[in-house]
């Protein structure tokens, strides 16, 4: 049987593509390429950790996560807002949509892998789709925040499932968690560009935009400062409110220790140790620092959306270049703090964790979870206070004097006890060099 000729390698179809990716190739393409990602579909080493955490559970926005069935019952409400807020604006709608159409491949290029029956290419019908997904859901998160702001013109029925009391009572929170969901991020340009319709100021929205979202998000966080830019989405503002205040910026590392040489202790051993806890002055996550054996931290309200926020926030810091490890460096710190509900105790009793999802068990497993693989960058604004706190902890002096604040000045009754061990001692040492000085001075006398 006559061998089948073997076909050149030189022929090969894909050392042809090869070789004509190279010469057409363009380096500042692939810049281009992820220029505007900002909104990330999460791996599944990351996601396979916690599903639950990154699947919103009552809207979808944006199209990662649109058309899933137990997603559909809110589509009718975002129709209704949208109604809503053509009737008021007494616009058509037309005019919103060019509005949006106009900045449409920055939108696109904001989503990371986005298939392409979204993509606005030729088609029409696919341009129109996108559009209609952006407006509508833009829309619908305008008027959810303005509902909750107590905004003055409130058209809504008084017994509405969304946009009444009794919508934002049982409603709206579930709204609110699904607003800081990586995957369920919507572009905030998107609202710039509608209010810009709205209220026909074009360019003047990005601080009201800020603050509406930041407000809506965690009522009682520090305003955002004003000047820097619109944000990129919900959770991206959400970030900045965190980080707001004082910024630390990461020393160079001493020789021979480029890191921590082991990681922090528990909360109860620092406290053995002799180090102190107090509250920061500020909220910000940035805000932690050690001196003369006190290390400041700043207060956290543990409730039932801590842990979805943490974990989007740190999943956002690993897929988008740039966005910094602030917040993931936070959490490993807190996290090798945090073992036990004794250690939960002890930071609630110095004002510093808040608890409000139960008992101190449930928040040290909480935070036990959170910091499970995850990435720090070389050097942390966090490893200062790391390497002080370590340092501080070698020192035996440090150790024998907290255990003796410890054990004999823990209350009033045990250092009564101690002053009177000490007073009887003395009284003791007294009267023993008192019949020493008799002996000797009637000894010289005989």
């Amino acid at each position: 049987m006559a061998s089948r000729p073997r076909a050149k390698v030189e022929d090969s179809a894909w050392v042809a593509d090869v070789e004509k990716a190279l010469t057409a190739g363009d380096p500042s393409a692939e810049v281009a390429l992820w220029r505007w990602h900002a909104i990330y579909r999460v791996p599944a080493c990351i996601k396979d950790l916690n599903r639950k955490a990154y699947q919103p559970q009552v809207v979808s926005l944006g199209p990662f996560h649109h058309g899933e069935p137990h997603l559909l019952p809110m589509d009718l409400h975002k129709r209704r807002s949208l109604l809503h807020l053509l009737r008021r604006a007494r616009k058509p709608l037309s005019e919103f949509v060019t509005a949006v159409a106009g900045v449409a491949e920055q939108l696109e290029g904001a989503y990371q892998g986005l298939v392409d029956d979204w993509r606005c290419k030729e088609e029409a019908e696919m341009r129109e789709r996108f559009l209609e997904l952006m407006v509508t859901d833009g829309c619908f998160l305008l008027e959810v925040m303005r509902t909750a702001s107590g905004w003055e013109v409130n058209d809504y029925a008084p017994n509405d499932p969304v946009f009444s009391s009794h919508g934002l009572l049982y409603t709206v929170p579930y709204i609110r968690r699904d607003m800081i969901i990586i995957e369920n991020q919507l572009p905030l340009l998107v609202l710039d560009k509608l209010l810009a319709v709205e209220t026909g100021k074009d360019g003047q929205n990005e601080d009201l935009i800020n603050r509406m979202v930041l407000r809506f998000l965690s009522p009682a966080a520090w305003p955002p400062a004003t000047g820097i830019g619109l944000a990129l989405h919900p959770l991206d503002i959400l970030r900045r409110s965190l980080l707001y205040g004082p910024t630390q910026t990461a020393p160079p590392a001493p020789p021979h220790h480029s890191a921590p040489d082991d990681i922090i202790r528990s909360a109860e051993e620092l406290y053995e140790a002799g180090i102190r806890f107090k509250r920061s002055q500020t909220s910000s996550l940035l805000d932690i620092s050690f001196r003369r054996g006190v290390l400041r931290l700043p207060a956290i309200m543990v409730d039932d959306t801590t842990e979805y926020m943490f974990l989007n926030l740190m999943a956002f810091e690993r897929l988008h270049a740039g966005a910094g490890n602030e917040v993931t460096a936070y959490v490993f710190f807190i996290d090798n703090m945090i073992d036990t509900a004794a250690d939960v105790a002890l930071l609630t009793c110095r004002r510093i964790v808040h608890n409000t999802v139960g008992s101190d068990k449930a928040v040290a497993k909480l935070f036990s979870g959170m910091s499970r693989d995850v990435v720090l960058e070389p050097h942390s604004a966090l490893d200062d206070v790391h390497r002080q706190v370590n340092a501080y902890c070698r020192k035996r002096w440090n150790r024998w004097r907290a255990n003796l604040v410890h054990t004999y000045f823990r209350s009033p009754w045990s250092f009564l006890s101690l002053a009177a061990a000490v007073f009887l001692l003395g009284m003791t040492v007294m009267q023993t060099v008192y019949t020493v000085l008799q002996f000797y001075q009637d000894a010289t006398t005989t």
